[in-house]
């Protein structure tokens, strides 16, 4: 048989997580390939220029659109099990989940509201054929929809992102704001200009940047590993400018893998220090953008005419 797109994976990756236990993907995408009986020519088959199996990235595919639309909850690192809500869904008896059935949910919508309006929500890299036949539905233009696709495939690499740093150590997360900081131009290297604290005793501090060879100008950092659905508030803040004040220092960058509450934001703006707040849906971006935790695995050449080269009619 064919290898399933991954939105006809959507429904029995749900219906592997019904018995309620933590399911790791690998052992998901074994156990559906046994159940769909495919071949081992099928199963090792490689998306176009790339090194994973197409197979077990529609798998993934699926898992990660489960998760957004809260059927599926993200326990640990490649690891979920099934929601309340994805209960429900099963009870109903359903004979699809796709793209379209998710958008009942307001999570799901939030997670593909980057797309502009009239854009058809893309599919992932490796169902680009089957975006033709969308391309003829949509009031978008190839050029729309191929950056429509790009921003959900980081949209998902974000979210992902985020899930690593939470179940990492402090250390960790403390060293990994420091690397940010340095790849985004700020101080010199890690041997010279960055480091992180992060011990009994650092007063608040997590880290700090020299801005110039003898530490005359210091920019400190506060980094916050909490769990995306809990806020960091104006208490954290306050602590923050105070820890501040008593390193004599006017500049600080407050760094979460979560988001700020209202208070916060405004208590950072309006202080005399200069604060700057970075919530888990920025943070993540930057390391994309900087290239810190992640990796290039494919390099596309988009390319048009070049009008210098042809003669002028």
């Amino acid at each position: 048989m064919a290898i399933p797109d991954y939105q006809s994976l959507m429904l029995p990756v749900l219906k592997l997580a019904s018995d309620g236990a933590e399911h790791r993907i690998s052992d998901v995408v074994d156990a559906l390939a046994v159940q769909l009986k495919l071949t081992d020519a099928e199963r090792e088959e490689l998306l176009p220029k790339g090194k994973q199996p197409t197979f077990n990235n529609r798998v993934h595919w699926a898992k990660t659109y489960l998760v957004k639309a809260k059927l599926l909850v993200a326990t640990r690192f490649a690891h979920f099990k099934i929601t309340e809500r994805g209960r429900s869904v099963l009870a109903d008896n359903v004979q699809r989940i796709d793209k379209k059935f998710l958008t009942k949910f307001d999570e799901f919508n939030a997670f593909v509201g980057t797309v502009p309006t009239g854009v058809v929500t893309p599919l992932s890299p490796d169902m680009m054929p089957k975006a033709a036949e969308e391309i003829a539905v949509s009031e978008s233009t190839p050029d729309e929809l191929l950056r429509a696709t790009i921003k959900e495939v980081e949209s998902a690499l974000a979210a992902e992102l985020i899930a690593r740093i939470c179940v990492a150590s402090p250390a960790f997360f403390e060293r990994l704001v420091v690397d940010l900081l340095l790849k985004m131009g700020y101080g010199g290297s890690r041997s010279d200009a960055g480091r992180a604290i992060g011990k009994s005793g650092d007063g608040g501090i997590d880290g700090v940047i020299d801005q110039d060879q003898l530490g005359l100008d210091r920019i400190y950092l506060q980094a916050k590993r909490y769990d995306p659905d809990n806020p960091v508030g104006e208490p954290d803040i306050q602590k923050f400018c105070g820890s501040l004040g008593a390193k004599k220092a006017a500049k600080g960058v407050f760094l979460t893998t979560s988001y700020f509450t209202k208070p916060a934001a405004t208590f950072a703006e309006h202080h005399p220090y200069k604060i700057v707040l970075i919530d888990g849906d920025l943070l993540a971006r930057l390391m994309i953008h900087h290239s810190v935790g992640v990796r290039i695995v494919e390099t596309m050449h988009y390319k048009k005419i070049d009008d210098e080269y042809f003669p002028e009619e």
